[in-house]
């Protein structure tokens, strides 16, 4: 059985200071030049009415080579919530992993540029973080409640994978996939060094490892909105999901009774 994972995390996760953020939303981008703008502005102004507390925009830059970084630094010299990072290298597991692990954010979340989620469900979606109630938070497209315009084909691919999930890896959760996520930063700190994915698998991956590691996930049920105009590739990314499912399939055989060593960590609420 593995070790709550928290107990691998140093001590952290309560705010006294008024100055410090709290929540950092990370958007992930590769050539977004079209669309990182309103993004971050409707995200903003969305932050700026709906949380009492401070918050960060965070664009991470995947090696972009359109005028996607031009953009990104333009924002952050406009709006004092927005930094941007840049990585010369592709990948967008590979981002969140870096930009989450260096944030001074209490809570740490994800969305996805094209806004496909409604942002009215990122409150539920932080609230149980701050509360200390819940570990992960992920938003979900088949969760009760859940309203989704999507094709067939992606409807069927997304109910087949999570499916395979459940089957294969034993997942307790129901949507691996959505670009909707958060997870406060002491559980991200001890996660993500054991995260060995840096694109699309990195939101299963890391699903998994905190389930295995005794964290709490809370799922949203999320109004979706499918982009017609996503760059994903769809065949491509179903068969690196599933090598990954393998390879965690094979992982979880050699790491049986294995064990996480640490110090143990009180999970509590985070002050706002």
């Amino acid at each position: 059985m593995t070790a709550n994972l928290l107990q691998t995390a140093p001590a952290g996760g309560r705010l006294n200071d008024d100055d410090q953020v709290v929540l950092d939303v990370v958007i992930p981008v590769y050539n977004e030049e079209d669309d990182l703008e309103p993004c971050v502005r409707t995200l903003r102004a969305y932050l700026a009415v709906s949380v009492p507390y401070r918050f960060r925009i965070t664009i991470a830059d995947n090696a972009s080579t359109d005028a996607t970084p031009e953009v990104a630094r333009r924002l952050a010299a406009e709006i004092a919530e927005v930094e941007v990072v840049r990585l010369e290298q592709k990948g967008r597991g590979r981002a969140l992993k870096q930009v989450w692990l260096a944030s001074d954010a209490a809570v740490l979340a994800y969305m996805d540029v094209d806004l496909s989620t409604d942002l009215a469900a990122l409150a539920a979606l932080v609230a149980p973080l701050l509360s200390g109630h819940s570990d992960v938070a992920i938003g979900s497209r088949l969760a009760r409640g859940a309203r989704v315009v999507r094709g067939a084909k992606r409807e069927f691919i997304s109910r087949s994978y999570n499916l395979i999930l459940r089957t294969v890896l034993g997942a307790r959760f129901s949507d691996a996939q959505c670009g909707f996520k958060a997870i406060r930063s002491d559980a991200a700190r001890a996660v993500l060094p054991l995260v060995e994915d840096t694109g699309w698998f990195f939101d299963t991956e890391l699903l998994i490892l905190a389930q295995r590691g005794g964290l709490r996930t809370y799922e949203v049920p999320v109004d979706w909105i499918d982009d017609p105009d996503s760059s994903v590739d769809i065949v491509a990314t179903a068969i690196t999901d599933l090598k990954g499912v393998a390879r965690m399939w094979r992982s979880r055989s050699r790491k049986a009774g294995k064990t996480i060593k640490a110090t143990a960590v009180p999970r509590v609420p985070v002050h706002v």
